[in-house]
């Protein structure tokens, strides 16, 4: 039996493989490899038209009107396109006329059109539906099925000759493109060596707009018309990873003909013969020759198989399933590998050393101890625990290894816990106890004791442990729970403990209690230009000047990311709590040192004070929390007290934020536009976009209601981004009509630092057609406080564009002069404060002079706001300003009332003259 076991082995292998079905599998996979290590091109004669992206982009949204596709007939038979092929479903109506236009084409083409039908499945499983095209179109054309199978993988490999429906037989389409018989044949293989790259494939609208080099590629060609786009979805999953568009495969399958590529399986005969040959060459080398070269011949016959079918394969339309040959061979292997393996002496050496693995190699202390609790078994891994060999303490007694406990308490007897372990379940008991070492240190050890009864008398056993590092991580994991791990500081939990504690103490000692929640103003510019490591500095400097600052008696704790907070009780005469609020935020005043360089920090401070500002400590952090709010919104480097109608004043807020989302999802905002002229003739040049906000109920709401909160929200990309997209469509909308106007927006900080706006104006320009310079962008100096390299490469990127960049609110900020300097602008826009008063005021007056005068020297346009009246508009004429806006101008009014007022105006201006 011995002698015929390998041979059995390999044919139960093959019997589970072959009721499994996994050959298939293997079969297919070797198939898709000689695929892909074969390739051969298209003969290109089949050109795919497809119907593509651009095509989609220029004509509209699919499906189309059926007269272009009559259209395209036309083309292509005056290009001499032989037969033409649409995998387009054409078996539902659409309008009359286009249908008769289609019909009409397809009878000037004399019949040489194939139109499709495809079974498709029905949802109840039922009998599947027959899509056939309509009987007008199907009178002036060949019918052909489109339908393809897909494996079980998922993937489509045989291609059908045709397909019953019906009562009678329907040829598939590359069969009738390729001018074939379909009658009682069975589907091919597709041969997917031919590279679907290689198929000949043109654009739907450069045939159908008569473009001569592609015309000229469709002569004499086989035409197959099909959706190639992705969005279309017509696309299947074919051997080795790829997807191809239906024309493509149908392509491919008309190539496969075409070229006599019409693969078959060969028959089982040469497998049978092929197995019998290496398992008759097994029966013969197995007992005389040795297991290595055994091992080669079975490598060599796989190869050599493996090669005979890639070389027929590539030669001739057949394709040798060696997947069985395969299997065997991996089979006979395996019964070399058992074959040389000896189980009983390898289970009997296991056996053996079993328990020596498990007593001298376990990591943890193992001691054993005779009934008088001398140790009489020591391993290695309670030398490492107490620093003894098995020479110096077999023989002694246990509590060699217990310290002397210093509170008086009686050491650990083994023979306790022993006796403990036999009436315990599991018949063991775990003690801690203080071990002492070899040179005298003395550690926390847990022991594991059990005892039995022996020839020798009862023993006892324990498995030691030094427990040194889990006590020492449960007191850091308890540290963690209570401080935070980067500053020492209290967390959270901790505060909380306190304030609850405080909270019960307050009515028996009289003490008010405060609860400062600190926030640092612009802590996240550090973090992003200097790293976390610096970011981490600063925090531990902040944790540092809080404690220092809050004093003896008080909590001060890090409450997430940047927030950190200050518990006190405040006895009568003590320092009053705005007063040490305010002592806090000005101590910030002063730069933190760090070991890299001194950092400005500011911090902002919400103050909640019991039982006012929070009845229990859950209120307090609550309330603590909204003063911080408020005080980042209004007073920034300071403190608020909270009061109740703080809560009000953000809930408000998050309110407004709610409604102006969905302000933004129905459409609910307006763009206004206010003129800008040239003053020496109040003639047009520009618009400035303003936004609106149309309400249902309210009617509209005023924009400095609604923006503060706007630009400080998440809306603030969103809505800013709208307002850019909607300016410069109505821009291009007057560029059409003949009036350019140069619009200019107002951009959000959002929209600079969020993303790449350079890329973002790029893409707006091409997708509405607008001439750059007709697109101004104004920004204020809030904008370019950060990231200033950042900022100054994406102006440059955005005037390569040739879209205009102006400096707004020009005057009212601390560094405006120097950013004339640093950044690219073309202009500047002088604030309406500085305006207004103009004439009154010769202060106002000088500083609008001077900045006129520096603006012409730097080659800048200046732009002035506010202009009321004519006398202020002449007055800046005679300064040199040449462009402003105003009320005198006009005021910020919808699109058509801004063309009927200018644009209207102009046109008849220019017609009268």
């Amino acid at each position: 039996m011995k002698r015929y076991r390998p041979h059995v082995l390999v044919v139960t292998a093959l019997a589970v493989v072959l009721s499994t079905g996994w050959h298939a599998s293997l079969r297919n996979a070797l198939t898709d490899l000689r695929f892909a290590w074969q390739s051969r091109a298209a003969s290109g004669n089949v050109v795919v038209v497809g119907i593509d992206a651009p095509s989609i982009d220029q004509i509209g949204v699919w499906p189309w009107p059926r007269r272009l596709h009559a259209e395209l007939l036309h083309r292509l038979a005056a290009a001499g396109a032989q037969d033409v092929a649409f995998d387009v479903d054409f078996s539902t109506p659409s309008d009359a006329a286009s249908d008769e236009a289609l019909v009409t084409a397809l009878r000037e083409a004399g019949g040489s059109t194939i139109l499709p039908s495809f079974k498709q499945p029905t949802p109840n499983g039922g009998v599947p539906h027959i899509n056939r095209p309509l009987k007008p179109f199907s009178n002036q054309s060949w019918p052909a099925l489109v339908n393809v199978a897909i494996e079980s993988d998922g993937l489509v490999r045989r291609y059908p000759f045709g397909e019953k429906l019906g009562d009678a037989l329907m040829p598939s389409m590359a069969v009738v493109l390729a001018g074939q018989d379909a009658n009682r044949r069975p589907p091919f293989l597709i041969d997917f060596s031919i590279r679907a790259g290689s198929v000949p494939s043109v654009s739907y609208v450069d045939v159908l707009r008569g473009d001569t080099a592609t015309l000229d590629k469709l002569r004499d060609k086989k035409i197959i018309v099909g959706a190639t786009a992705l969005e279309l979805g017509d696309r299947l999953s074919v051997p080795n990873g790829r997807i191809v568009p239906g024309p493509i495969l149908q392509a491919l399958a008309a190539e496969s003909i075409l070229q006599n590529r019409m693969l078959r399986w060969t028959s089982d005969i040469g497998m049978i013969l092929g197995l019998g040959v290496i398992c008759l060459l097994m029966m013969y080398s197995w007992r005389r020759f040795a297991p290595g070269m055994r091992v080669a011949i079975l490598i060599s016959a796989g190869a050599a198989c493996e090669l005979v079918a890639v070389l027929v394969q590539a030669r001739w339309p057949f394709i040798i399933d060696t997947s069985l040959f395969h299997i065997a061979i991996v089979a006979y292997l395996t019964a070399i590998a058992l074959d040389e393996i000896d189980f009983r002496s390898l289970m009997g050496r296991i056996a053996e050393s079993r328990f020596h693995r498990i007593a001298m190699s376990l990591g943890d202390g193992l001691v054993c101890t005779d009934e008088d609790q001398l140790i009489t078994v020591w391993n290695p891994g309670a030398s490492a625990i107490f620093g003894y060999m098995p020479a110096e303490i077999i023989g002694r007694p246990f509590e060699t290894l217990c310290a002397v406990p210093v509170n008086g308490e009686a050491r650990p007897s083994t023979r306790d816990a022993a006796r403990q372990a036999l009436l315990a379940p599991g018949g063991a008991v775990v003690v801690e106890f203080e071990g002492r070492r070899k040179n005298g240190e003395t550690f926390p050890v847990e022991a594991s004791f059990s005892g039995w009864q022996g020839t020798d008398g009862f023993q006892y056993g324990a498995i030691l442990r030094d427990i040194s590092v889990r006590k020492r991580e449960a007191e850091r994991v308890r540290y963690l729970a209570e401080y935070d791990a980067l500053t020492g500081l209290a967390n959270r939990n901790t505060l909380h403990a306190g304030l609850v504690g405080m909270i019960v103490d307050a009515p028996r000692r009289s003490r008010e209690i405060a609860l400062l929640v600190i926030g640092l103003d612009g802590f996240q510019s550090i973090n992003d230009m200097l790293g976390h490591s610096v970011g981490d500095l600063v925090l531990q400097a902040v944790a540092i000047r809080l404690k220092d600052q809050a004093g003896d008696g008080a909590i001060v704790a890090r409450l997430s990311g940047d927030e950190f907070a200050i518990a006190r009780e405040s006895s009568d005469g003590a320092e009053p709590i705005a007063e040490f609020a305010e002592r806090i935020a000005r101590a910030f005043e002063a730069p933190l040192a760090t070991v890299t360089r001194q950092h400005r920090v500011r911090i902002s401070i919400g103050v909640a004070v019991h039982p006012e500002g929070g009845h229990n400590a859950d209120e307090l952090l609550s309330n603590g929390h909204l003063a911080l709010t408020k005080a980042k919104l209004t007073r920034r480097g300071s403190h608020v007290i909270f009061e109740s109608a703080i809560r009000q004043e953000l809930e408000n807020r998050l309110t407004l934020e709610s409604e102006l989302a969905l302000a933004a999802d129905r459409g609910e905002f307006e763009l206004f536009y206010q003129p800008q002229v040239r003053l020496i003739d109040a003639s047009l040049v520009g618009a400035e976009a303003l936004i609106r906000w149309r309400h249902p109920v309210r009617g509209y709401v005023s924009p400095g209601e609604f923006m503060p909160v706007v630009n400080t929200s998440e809306l603030s990309e969103r809505i800013g981004n709208w307002v850019m997209e909607t300016a410069c469509r109505q821009a291009r909308t007057w560029e059409l009509s003949g009036d350019p106007v140069r619009v200019a927006i107002n951009l959000s900080p959002s929209q600079l630092h969020s993303g790449d706006l350079a890329h973002s104006v790029a893409t707006l320009l091409d997708a509405t057609g607008l001439t750059p310079s007709l697109l101004e962008i104004e920004v204020t100096e809030d904008i370019l406080l950060h990231d200033e390299s950042r900022v100054l490469d994406m102006f440059k990127r955005i005037q390569q564009l040739g879209v205009r960049i102006l400096f707004d609110d020009f005057g009212t900020g601390y560094a405006s002069l120097s950013y004339l300097k640093k950044f690219p602008l073309d202009g500047l826009k002088i604030d309406r404060s500085f305006v207004l008063d103009l004439l009154a005021h010769s202060d106002d007056a000088a500083i609008v002079g001077s900045t006129i005068g520096l603006s012409k020297q730097l080659g800048l346009t200046v732009v002035a706001e506010g202009i009321e009246n004519r006398a202020t508009a002449d007055f800046l004429v005679s300064m040199g300003c040449e462009e402003g806006q105003g009320y005198f101008f006009g005021r910020p009014m919808p699109a058509e009332a801004f063309e009927r007022q200018f644009l209207a105006a102009e046109c008849a201006a220019v017609s009268a003259a």
